[in-house]
């Protein structure tokens, strides 16, 4: 235990350390389409020591890709509408405006994943990524990772509705002009975390990247 004069501890010194997590026990609470693994464990204080045993139930669904669909020539992007249980349950409209997204099957990467999901999703191919950055979605009850992409396209043919029958999937791709993705962002329209996101990076950096990416057509 460190003295009272002592400073507390950091974020960046508790991390420098795995052996300040202590994972006594852990296991599978639940499986199904996800598995819930249940721990307990000990970590230490930022006053220091160890604290005493708690239980934590995680939930381990994978991880995931995002992407923004950016056609430069067009200056607009493509959305996807579709139904979400998890805005039902909190009381919202459960139809949702979201980006491209899927979880990554083993063996692939996230370029793979990304140009995928883009094309089974919205019908469009990525001729172009970049990256933006990772996060954790919800670091309190799940380990999911979601790496989120821009992905260049051409929204000239986006059309019809698209998602795939075997996962019940039924999605409508709609283009929007990015002015109106920024008016939504700052008119606070936009209602979950990866498009916020998507939206935010794209309104900070959207200058610089229609520059590059329209270059590369000269």
């Amino acid at each position: 235990m460190t003295r009272p004069e002592d400073p507390p501890r950091t974020r960046d010194s508790l991390n420098a350390s795995p052996d300040n997590v202590g994972i006594d026990q852990r296991d599978a609470a639940f499986q199904g389409y996800f598995r819930i693994d249940r721990y307990v464990l000990r970590h230490a204080l930022f006053a220091g020591g160890m604290g005493r045993p708690i239980t934590r139930e995680l939930l381990e669904r994978g991880h995931a890709v995002a992407v923004l669909p950016y056609d430069p020539v067009r200056d607009a992007v493509v959305l996807l509408e579709q139904f979400r249980v998890g805005a039902l349950g909190a009381g919202m409209g459960p139809w949702l405006l979201e980006v491209v997204a899927g979880i990554i099957d083993p063996g692939e990467t996230e370029a793979e994943v990304a140009a995928r999901e883009t094309q089974e999703e919205s019908g469009c191919r990525v001729t172009a990524l970049e990256r933006v950055q990772t996060w954790l979605s919800s670091p309190g009850c799940t380990s999911e990772t979601v790496t989120l992409y821009v992905g260049r396209v051409d929204a000239g043919g986006v059309a019809g509705i698209h998602g795939l029958a075997e996962e019940n999937e039924d999605i409508r791709p709609v283009v929007v002009p990015v002015a109106d993705l920024f008016a939504a962002m700052r008119a606070g329209r936009l209602d979950n975390a990866t498009i916020l996101i998507a939206a935010q990076w794209l309104a900070l950096n959207h200058a610089d990247l229609r520059a590059r990416w329209r270059a590369a057509d000269q």
